[in-house]
């Protein structure tokens, strides 16, 4: 089997899917269709950007479905032609996450006829832009499950909680004047560096690794560019990337005790990822991890989100699980060849483990 997941890995990451390439979005969709030609697949297509819904039973709503995004982040031209050295294979997507899509496909392929209860797998492509258009789309449709496993890199940690995400513009208005004149004006971007400490104050950057809400200034602008103006407007774009437990709490401690003169807009507020570590989804796929590998397999948390957001926003649990690897969004893009069989077997195990 191990061969089979490489051939199809090697395969997956020889197409640039960029998300932005719709082109190659298309390409890498009728690809997967292909190895699963013996199933009629549901399409879906919104803003140009094409999905997939797979099941055994013709059914929307599964038990299980195994979630996996084809599309991937801007890479150089070699990153496309997938390299195996020392028990690696390298290539963009290789972790995140062409490699784990390619263990789903197959162990769909031989477990749909087998399980007894509504099995999903769901092939999307807009993962790395926010999921908006597939996954989003499809459970606007009405694909629901019990459980969702989505095949993020998580070195067979299971990944039950994963932060939201606030993007807001705050914009300062002042008083243009003269530069030569400043008395005659007020400054919006000295008034904007008062908006800056209070983000700082609000969300302290932690000197390590903690599960806190952050927040990150990610941009200032003005609309001036000249030298000799007293700049009458500063917008700030802030980040902020929150747990779970802040989410009622978290706009107003952005937005409560700003600086007099200032406006702001929420662009998005997009839903943290949790689901309880003692559902018993989560503890069989656990189980399932210690009776392949012989190691116990930890709950885990993590900073960035995933299309899991989206089920759980109606009331769906998931984690996101895959194997091991490292370098995603990078030039050394890589995932283990033999965590893939253990992965193969894990979802096996657990899969079959589940009653109907």
């Amino acid at each position: 089997m191990l061969k089979n997941i490489v051939e199809l890995s090697r395969q997956l990451i020889s197409v640039p899917s960029v998300t932005s390439d719709v082109i190659s979005l298309k390409k890498v969709i009728d690809l997967t269709s292909a190895a699963l030609n013996e199933f009629k697949p549901q399409y879906f297509e919104k803003d140009n950007y094409p999905s997939t819904f797979f099941s055994n039973k013709s059914a929307n709503k599964c038990k299980v479905i195994l979630n996996a995004h084809l599309d991937v982040v801007a890479a150089k031209t070699n990153q496309f032609v997938p390299l195996e050295k020392d028990g690696k294979l390298f290539g963009r997507g290789a972790i995140d996450m062409k490699a784990a899509a390619a263990v789903q496909i197959l162990i769909f392929k031989e477990l749909a006829g087998k399980v007894k209860y509504p099995l999903g797998l769901q092939l999307v492509t807009d993962e790395e832009t926010g999921g908006f258009y597939c996954t989003k789309y499809q459970v606007e449709k009405g694909v629901r499950a019990d459980f969702v496993i989505a095949g993020e890199p998580t070195d067979f940690g299971v990944n039950n909680k994963a932060k939201g995400i606030l993007w807001a513009k705050i914009t300062t208005r002042g008083k243009a004047a003269h530069a030569a004149y400043p008395w005659n004006g007020e400054n919006a971007i000295t008034t904007i560096a008062d908006v800056v400490n209070h983000i700082k104050k609000q969300f302290p950057v932690p000197q390590k690794e903690s599960w806190v809400t952050t927040a990150n200034i990610a941009s200032i602008e003005s609309s001036n560019k000249t030298f000799n103006k007293v700049p009458d407007d500063c917008t700030v774009s802030v980040d902020v990337r929150y747990i779970p437990e802040d989410a009622d709490t978290v706009q107003a401690k952005l937005v409560d005790g700003l600086p007099k003169n200032t406006e702001y807009k929420i662009l998005t507020k997009e839903p943290a990822q949790i689901t309880d570590e003692k559902n018993e989804y989560v503890q069989t796929l656990q189980q399932s991890v210690k009776t392949i590998t012989k190691k116990n397999s930890a709950v885990i948390v993590k900073h960035g989100g995933s299309d899991i957001r989206h089920y759980n926003a109606v009331g769906c649990a998931g984690v996101t699980f895959g194997p091991i690897g490292a370098g995603l969004h990078t030039d050394e893009e890589w995932v283990d060849i033999q965590s893939l069989q253990d992965y193969y077997e894990i979802l096996k195990d657990f899969l079959l483990s589940i009653k109907a």
